[in-house]
C-alpha cells in the first residue's frame, strides 16, 4: 500500500476498531484499552501511517503549525533564537516551517502570503527591518506575529529584544574609558531602525556624555558579512579610529582580522567589542568582548509569546525587553 494513501479508515480496518478509535489513540486520549492502544499502534507502525497534519488541521481549524521568518538562516544570531523557537514549540506541540527571506523587502511578502496560504496558527518574524510592504501585510491579516530580535520603532507590534540603546551605549563607554578618544561605530544599513534609532543612539549618548564630539567619519554603514569587515581596515586607519563597536559578530571577526593583517595588534594598537556573544566570539583569536543577549530566551520567549497569542490568552507586556551584559574578553584591555 502506499504510505501516500494510506487513510484513517485503511488503519481502523487492519486493526478491526472504529475510526474514532484509531483517532484517540492518535491524538493520546487516555480513553482507550492498553490491548486496544498496542493493536491499533502495530498497525500505525506496519502501514506507515502519518496523520494528515492538514486535514487534522481543517476539522480542528487549526493546523497547529507556526511559521518562522529568518533573514539568513546562516547567521549565528539568528539560528540561534531559531534554537530557542523551535524547543519551545516542540513544548507546545506546534510543528515549524522554517523559511529564509534575504533581508529582502519583496521576498519578505511573498514568504508571508505563502505561510498565510498554509494556514498557519502564529507566525515567528526575524529581521533587522520591517518594510512598508511587509508592515502593510502584518495590519491587514488577524494571524498572530511577534517579532524576535526585530525591533518595531512604531511599537505597534508583541516584540521580544534587549535594550539596544543602553547596551550599545554601556560598550562605548568602555571602549571611551579606555582611553580611546576615536571609537568607531560599525553597523550594517542605517535604513535599518535597529541601527539608526536604537544602536546608533546608544553610541551617540555616550560619546555626548564623555563630552567628545560626534564624528561621522567614524560611523561605517555595511553588509553584515566577514568579506565587508575585513575590507574595511583602510577606512578605518584614515579616519584614525583606535576601537570600534561593531553590530554583528562576523563583520566584527572580518573586522579584527583585517586589522591584525595589517600588522596592528588587537587590543594594543585597536579595540573591539561586538554585540552578539554568539559562539564566533570564543572561536576567534583573541577572543572578541561582547555585549551579550540571551540569544535563545529570546526564540523562546517569543515563541511562548505567540502561543498565549494564538490562543487568545490574555497578554499583559507585548514589548518584552529581556536583560543584557557586557563580557570582557581579549580585544579589549
Amino acid at each position: 500500500m502506499d504510505k501516500q494513501t494510506v487513510t484513517i479508515y485503511d488503519v481502523a480496518r487492519e486493526a478491526d476498531v472504529s475510526m474514532a478509535t484509531v483517532s484517540r489513540v492518535v491524538n493520546g486520549n487516555p480513553n482507550v484499552k492498553p490491548a486496544t492502544r498496542k493493536k491499533v499502534l502495530d498497525v500505525i507502525e506496519r502501514l506507515d501511517y502519518r496523520p494528515n497534519a492538514v486535514a487534522r488541521g481543517l476539522a480542528s481549524k487549526k493546523t497547529t503549525t507556526v511559521g518562522v521568518i529568518i533573514p539568513d538562516v546562516t547567521n549565528i544570531y539568528f539560528s540561534a533564537l531559531a534554537r530557542g523557537i523551535d524547543d519551545i514549540a516542540m513544548m507546545y506541540k506546534y510543528n515549524i516551517i522554517l523559511t529564509n527571506s534575504d533581508e529582502n523587502g519583496r521576498k519578505e511578502v511573498q514568504v508571508l502570503n505563502t505561510l498565510m496560504a498554509k494556514q498557519v496558527d502564529g507566525i515567528v518574524f526575524m529581521g533587522n527591518d520591517i518594510s512598508d510592504e511587509v508592515r502593510k501585510e502584518f495590519e491587514r491579516t488577524k494571524t498572530p506575529i511577534v517579532l524576535a530580535g526585530c525591533v518595531d520603532d512604531q511599537d505597534q507590534m508583541p516584540s521580544v529584544n534587549i535594550d539596544y540603546t543602553a547596551a550599545v551605549e554601556e560598550a562605548t563607554k568602555n571602549l571611551i574609558d579606555h582611553g580611546n578618544e576615536r571609537v568607531a561605530f560599525v553597523s550594517g544599513s542605517l535604513d535599518y531602525p535597529i541601527n539608526r534609532d536604537y544602536r546608533l543612539k546608544g553610541y551617540k549618548q555616550a560619546l555626548k556624555k564623555a563630552g567628545l564630539r560626534y564624528d561621522d567619519k567614524l560611523v561605517f554603514e555595511t553588509d553584515y558579512s566577514y568579506k565587508a569587515g575585513q575590507l574595511l581596515q583602510p577606512a578605518l586607519q584614515s579616519v584614525n579610529a583606535t576601537a570600534a563597536v561593531i553590530g554583528d559578530d562576523e563583520l566584527a571577526a572580518g573586522v579584527m582580522n583585517g586589522v591584525t593583517d595589517a600588522g596592528l595588534s588587537v587590543p594594543d594598537d585597536f579595540e573591539i567589542i561586538t554585540s552578539n556573544d554568539t559562539k564566533l566570539t570564543e572561536m576567534v583569536r583573541p577572543k572578541m568582548s561582547s555585549i551579550t543577549q540571551p540569544l535563545y530566551d529570546i526564540g523562546a520567549v517569543a515563541m511562548r509569546l505567540l502561543t498565549k497569542l494564538m490562543n487568545n490568552e490574555p497578554v499583559e507586556n507585548k514589548t518584552v525587553l529581556l536583560p543584557y551584559g557586557l563580557m570582557k574578553r581579549a580585544s579589549t584591555h
